[in-house]
């Protein structure tokens, strides 16, 4: 991990202490980290209850992600408390200048409290890596009302073992509690 190149601040906030001006800044960041514009609709997704990581540079937010609360299940064990990981983002012009890994490590040392941390991402996988996440190389499901909703396109979750995970078998199954429009993305 590169140090940030200015100091960097990470706050942490819930949902619902965000002001109006954060929950903007934070769309912002998301869309323009990504360009896509369904970030406009973070707090529609995430209306209450998030744990949100805000990284500054100065006045300027530069990073962000954010932590729900959901229910990853490996074959084996009861459904975990998880720290899932969502919004994970950093603008363009501070990336690769540890904003983000200033970001995610702040975020791994605030959730020990659940069992577990998972997240979905579509190619930053060596980045999670170097900060001690781990490729879930199994197969991968939903719950649903109506049984599992099986994932089998699904790449790029990764967990991160927290001090109450117990064993777990990266190669088994890992099935998640679906939620309205998504499955782990």
């Amino acid at each position: 991990m590169s140090e940030p190149d200015d100091a960097v601040v990470v706050t942490v906030l819930n949902t619902e202490a965000l002001t109006a001006a954060q929950r903007s800044a934070v769309i912002d960041v998301c869309i323009t980290a990504h360009d896509k514009e369904e970030y406009e609709h973070l707090f529609k997704q995430i209306p209450s209850g998030g744990r949100h990581f805000l990284a500054y540079r100065g006045e300027e937010l530069v990073s962000h992600a954010v932590v729900t609360t959901r229910w990853a299940q490996p074959e084996g064990h009861q459904a975990l408390r998880t720290a899932f990981v969502d919004a994970v983002s950093t603008l363009p012009m501070y990336q690769g200048r540890g904003y983000g890994s200033a970001t995610m490590s702040r975020l791994a040392s605030e959730v020990g409290d659940y069992e577990i941390g998972c997240l979905q991402t579509d190619q930053e996988v060596a980045f999670y890596e170097r900060l001690g996440w781990e490729l879930w190389l199994g197969s991968l499901a939903g719950r649903g009302d109506d049984g599992l909703v099986p994932t089998p396109q699904q790449r790029g979750v990764m967990v991160l073992r927290l001090p109450r995970t117990p064993p777990i078998d990266l190669a088994a199954p890992l099935t998640i509690e679906c939620q309205p429009g998504r499955v782990w993305d």
